[in-house]
């Protein structure tokens, strides 16, 4: 199958052992056991539940983004009728940005970087048998899912201008076509 330039890869036979550094099966066959009894069924978070108890995880961690507070706790308080809960916020430390010479939203203000390893170091000490993550930023979500020693999955993927639904992208037209002139003009740009 093609897309634009570049070509789908489908069925590439790799099996879930054959991944480097993961052999444990357990998600693969949790995953696949949900989606086949549960396929277009049940909500996002209710498939994570599902997920974790097919798993047999007792300690579920989030990790969340100061500004979707609000939202991690409403999560929290359905895992914790099921699951021992863990959350930890993405300004765990309080590492300012001044101190390691980040850039800042807003250069005249003091800033505190966000600390995604700090946040799966916080959750593997606690022992967390899957982590959910709640709005964590573009690539902070990367570091977030290499450091965590737990298995990791999303369930809310932020999107500051789409009210956190990124599809939203693909799925308006208005909004896809600014994002396809942008990406145009990045390519003229390029020397």
């Amino acid at each position: 199958m093609r897309v634009g330039r570049k070509r789908l890869l489908q069925g590439g036979g790799r099996q879930p052992a054959d991944i480097p550094g993961r052999t444990d099966r357990r998600p693969a066959r949790a995953a696949t056991a949900i989606e086949g009894r549960h396929y277009g069924k049940e909500t996002r978070l209710r498939e994570i539940m599902l997920f974790a108890r097919e798993m047999g995880a007792r300690k579920v961690g989030i990790a969340f983004c100061v500004g979707l507070s609000s939202e991690a706790r409403a999560v929290e308080e359905i895992l914790a009728n099921e699951f021992d809960v863990v959350s930890v916020c993405c300004k765990v430390c309080g590492i300012s940005k001044d101190s390691m010479n980040l850039e800042k939203i807003r250069p005249d203000r003091a800033e505190v970087t966000c600390n995604p390893a700090g946040q799966a170091r916080v959750l593997n000490k606690a022992g967390t048998d899957l982590n959910v993550i709640c709005g964590l930023c573009v690539g902070h979500d990367a570091v977030f899912s290499m450091t965590s020693q737990a298995p990791v999955t999303t369930l809310i993927a932020k999107d500051r201008v789409l009210a956190h639904n990124p599809v939203g992208a693909i799925y308006c037209q208005y909004v896809r076509r600014r994002l396809n002139q942008a990406v145009e003009e990045e390519g003229r740009a390029k020397p």
